[in-house]
């Protein structure tokens, strides 16, 4: 292992931080009748238990997550292994086709979820903190549930891998 004591190259910053693995969310919801979903692959989960908080870090120039901040209810979809081609298209340009086609769940407050998703969560926005170029936004779990058949999917190396 090489020890970088630098900080100041963002590629190397970039490299190192794909060395971690982390989980891939969908969150998703309706707001003033359009669908929105946003991609994070910095979801993290076990911010606090009492009151139940998960976060994820999205970037300032995101032009989705000001729609759905707006929602009452976001929904989170842990995506499951197989759904990897599915989170491409998630995160794709095309806001308009991201959801098209795509099997979902619909909660009666605005919080929308993808089928085959190994974990769902009904969320509210909680606080939103300014980080660099990204903000970090703490939501509140409300509702959830998980399917234990269903492994998540891994993000690791920049390029999404299955749980061995």
């Amino acid at each position: 292992m090489s020890v970088v004591t630098h900080v100041s190259d963002p590629r190397v910053v970039r490299a190192t931080f794909a060395q971690v693995p982390s989980g891939v969310a969908a969150l998703a919801a309706t707001v003033d009748g359009i669908d929105h979903v946003l991609v994070a692959s910095t979801f993290t989960v076990g911010v606090s238990l009492d009151p139940p908080l998960v976060m994820f870090a999205v970037q300032r120039t995101s032009s989705t997550w000001p729609r759905l901040r707006m929602a009452d209810r976001i929904g989170i979809s842990v995506l499951g292994t197989d759904q990897g081609e599915l989170c491409r298209r998630l995160a794709g340009p095309d806001r308009a086709a991201r959801l098209h086609g795509v099997p979902l769940e619909r909660a009666l407050d605005d919080a929308i979820f993808v089928r085959g998703a190994s974990v769902w969560m009904g969320c509210r926005v909680h606080a939103e903190h300014p980080a660099g170029d990204h903000d970090v936004v703490v939501l509140e779990v409300v509702t959830l549930e998980s399917d234990d058949d269903v492994d998540p999917l891994v993000f690791h190396g920049s390029r999404f891998r299955a749980l061995d």
